[in-house]
């Protein structure tokens, strides 16, 4: 199957918030989006780089780019997000509540990867608190949009290929006894994962019209891969990341492809992961694939949801599953 962001169906009247929008995935799919019609929350930490990257997506658009479908371009909204704070998240969903009524689609698209060890304002491990904990807070507080909002809505959770070799340390899962950085990436990953997968059984036990969907990118050409090597200061290490990504990776917005798939295609029931279906998964059109098989243990998931609960404070009013 061969489908790229022109296979996109159009997005009019469709509100959609991508985290991470500035950059990389979530500015590509931000673009795509608003090129089909949507209007969309570019949920980041600096505001700045952010206000900077919807001018560039304008500029983009209004050139008239031969995949966009829709006969006007959405819109787009830049609202403070920092998820390594669990107040700024609180005071995302305030501001999100008091200029939208409808969510049809929210992206939690934004991450670290394999950064040295560190602790988000609230304390926790960050790549454990930024990619898991930061977003399950945030789909929390955005759970009463999505549910309310007319028609199916989707929640669309970005994790890796790297979460087939994760594991959820329930004794030291803020990694403070042993800490390894490609360990605590790939918990945080796997956990993605857990959560998107459990969330849907929750959807679907409480009768609502809401999906949740896991992806994956593949190998893609972004700026993820540096930010570990540039906070140890490791030259060696930032160059051989820029020459793997300049031979393996794809760019950014086939890198994209997966997330857009999961969040557009009429095809997507809730429960699925899709990633690209190309050379070892790494490349190609998106389709629909299996995960790990600790991604589907439910006893894992839901264990994993009661313990990031109690961590994160927001506690969804839904069904077990």
């Amino acid at each position: 199957m061969s489908w790229d962001r022109s296979s996109m169906p159009e997005q009019t009247d469709s509100t959609v918030v991508v985290t991470g929008a500035n950059s990389g995935l979530g500015y590509e799919a931000t673009e795509a989006f608003a090129g089909h019609g949507a209007d969309v929350v570019m949920a980041c930490r600096s505001l700045d780089r952010a206000e900077a990257a919807a001018e560039e997506i304008r500029a983009t658009l209004a050139d008239g780019p031969a995949w966009a479908s829709a006969p006007d371009t959405g819109s787009l909204t830049v609202v403070e997000l920092d998820l390594a704070d669990l107040d700024s998240i609180a005071r995302f969903a305030e501001q999100f509540a008091e200029r939208f009524d409808e969510l049809h689609v929210l992206c939690n698209n934004a991450g670290v990867m394999a950064v040295p060890r560190g602790e988000t304002a609230d304390g926790f491990e960050r790549q454990f608190g930024i990619n898991h904990l930061g977003h399950f807070a945030l789909t929390g507080y955005l759970l009463d949009h999505l549910r309310d909002t007319a028609g199916e809505t989707r929640v669309v959770t970005q994790s890796s290929g790297v979460h087939e070799q994760g594991e959820i340390e329930f004794d030291d899962l803020q990694r403070g006894q042993s800490y390894d950085k490609w360990d605590a990436y790939a918990q945080s990953k796997l956990a993605n994962l857990l959560f998107a997968y459990e969330l849907d059984r929750r959807f679907e036990a409480a009768g609502e019209n809401v999906t949740s969907v896991g992806c994956h990118p593949g190998y893609a050409d972004t700026n993820l891969q540096f930010r570990g090597p540039e906070e140890e200061g490791s030259t060696l290490r930032l160059l051989a990341m820029k020459g793997a990504n300049a031979v393996l990776g794809q760019s950014a917005a086939k890198g994209a492809l997966p997330m857009l798939f999961a969040a557009t295609e009429e095809g997507i029931s809730g429960g699925e992961y899709v990633g690209p279906g190309g050379l070892l998964n790494m490349r190609g059109a998106p389709e629909k694939q299996e995960s790990s098989a600790a991604s589907y243990d439910e006893e894992t998931a839901a264990r994993l949801w009661d313990v990031s609960e109690e961590l994160s404070g927001v506690e969804y009013d839904l069904p077990d599953a």
